[in-house]
């Protein structure tokens, strides 16, 4: 369990007329992502099946958090939580306090492995405040459009975070390409599409493989990128006989390569045996969507490079369960 921690005589918005009951619990669920999906970089989304939860109770006082599961012991157990952070920043929105609040995380999504841990700690954390509300009564939740841009605020793009809240593939944009606004729309995804995971032990820094971009590309790059992004939007709604297309990149792949030579290994592997393969998000994870079930041969062929496949279904947004 995570230690008491002293904190201020309130969590959320100072001097707030509605401040919430204590022993009051609510709990959220958010699923996993992947992001950029080969060619969509920092625009392109898809929510995945696999779900941390996050418990919150109204308390006495303090901030207190308690993990299980994926990196239990080794993640803030006070108010500088991920998921305390996000919990703070909805009920600081809303203009509603808490004396305090009991956390409980538990943890399924791998952390560092281009599966969206931190964005989904965070969209868990906002949701858990607006369920607050919802258990209240006295004030609306908060919106989708509302979660979308609280959680792309803490990382800076929204296509890992946009997917965990609206669930299935997204497409997402910031206004005049600066960081203010964040904007995204959900895909409603072709019936036979389904993804297939392949997950390693190792971890990557997302800040580390972003340093490993350059500032500018050549044209026909861009140009080729473009394409093919536009066409993954077919290839996911109506026509996924075009994902191997849809999911190749010279915009961000190429370039963390060599820092990731099993993930690229294995993507490559995968593409050479017709799958649509891409790394997942920053990697080192990588993703395969497609309209049948990989089997044995391609779950042999993770594990020579140290991975391993999991099916995961395409998942809905985030939930209150509770």
């Amino acid at each position: 369990m995570g230690n008491v921690v002293s904190a201020a005589s309130s969590v959320g918005a100072p001097n707030a007329e509605i401040v919430l009951a204590e022993g009051t619990t609510v709990r959220v669920r958010v699923p996993a992502s992947s992001a950029n999906l080969g060619p969509g970089f920092d625009c392109l989304g898809l929510a995945l099946g696999m779900y941390d939860e996050v418990e919150v109770t109204v308390t006495s006082s303090d901030v207190v958090v308690a993990v299980e599961g994926e990196a239990a012991g080794a993640v803030p157990t006070d108010e500088s939580h991920l998921v305390a952070r996000a919990v703070i920043r909805g009920l600081e929105y809303a203009g509603v306090a808490a004396p305090g609040v009991a956390l409980r995380c538990v943890n399924r999504i791998p952390h560092s492995r281009g599966l969206g841990s931190s964005a989904a700690a965070v969209v868990g954390g906002l949701a858990g405040a607006s369920a607050l509300l919802v258990a209240d009564g006295r004030r609306a939740a908060l919106t989708e459009s509302e979660l979308v841009q609280m959680s792309s605020e803490f990382e800076g793009h929204p296509d890992n975070a946009a997917a965990s809240v609206l669930g299935s593939g997204v497409v997402t944009w910031t206004r005049d390409g600066g960081d203010g606004e964040f904007f995204a729309r959900r895909l409603e995804l072709h019936a036979d599409i389904r993804a297939t995971s392949f997950i390693p032990q190792t971890r990557s820094s997302t800040t580390l493989t972003r340093g490993l971009l350059p500032d500018a590309v050549p044209r026909a790059d861009a140009v080729f990128n473009l394409s093919r992004a536009a066409l993954g939007i077919v290839a996911l709604t109506s026509d996924p006989t075009c994902l191997f297309d849809a999911t190749t990149d010279r915009l961000h792949q190429p370039y963390r390569a060599e820092a990731m030579p099993a993930t690229n290994g294995l993507m490559e592997a995968l593409r050479e045996r017709g799958h649509a393969a891409t790394v997942s998000g920053a990697g080192p994870s990588v993703l395969v969507l497609g309209t049948t079930a990989l089997g044995d041969d391609e779950s042999r062929l993770a594990s020579e490079f140290g991975f391993e496949m999991v099916s995961l279904p395409i998942a809905g947004g985030v939930k209150i369960v509770g």
